[in-house]
């Protein structure tokens, strides 16, 4: 069983949204560091797709260091790797971008936009909190 829920929509690609999903249960708490990573054969058949995709998802997430594999276990999910703050905004800078490039396309206001990305974030964090994580990212700059 795939440990994490993908609700297809057309117009996206299995492979971006399957890959979104995973990176999703991660981020979350829902799947943590060390747990096993469903095989390509599991995510194929559970998800209903080929088996060349399931492949690529996997080998993706390898190489994006959110997977590891183990010899002797299979792939499990990766710890977060230790970066400075700047080098992991730096990482999102491209979809930043692309979501400001949206959201004014669609008419929408910086203010509204953060009040949008901080209650997206408050809902990814649920978990974190009833984990005793609390990850707010540190304190916020604007």
């Amino acid at each position: 069983m795939i440990p994490f829920r993908v609700p297809f929509r057309s117009g996206i690609s299995l492979f971006e949204q399957i890959v979104y999903a995973a990176k999703k249960a991660m981020v979350s708490g829902q799947m943590r560091p060390g747990e096993p990573f469903p095989s390509v054969r599991a995510l194929s058949k559970d998800l209903k797709i080929n088996p060349n995709t399931a492949h690529k998802i996997v080998a993706h997430l390898v190489s994006e260091g959110l997977l590891e594999t183990r010899p002797g276990i299979g792939t499990v999910v990766a710890a977060l790797p230790d970066s400075t703050r700047k080098e992991r905004t730096q990482l999102l800078g491209h979809e930043i971008e692309e979501l400001v490039v949206e959201a004014k396309r669609l008419g929408i206001g910086r203010e509204e936009m953060l009040s949008s990305i901080d209650a997206h974030w408050r809902r990814l964090s649920a978990g974190d909190a009833e984990m005793g994580k609390g990850n707010d990212g540190g304190s916020r700059e604007r």
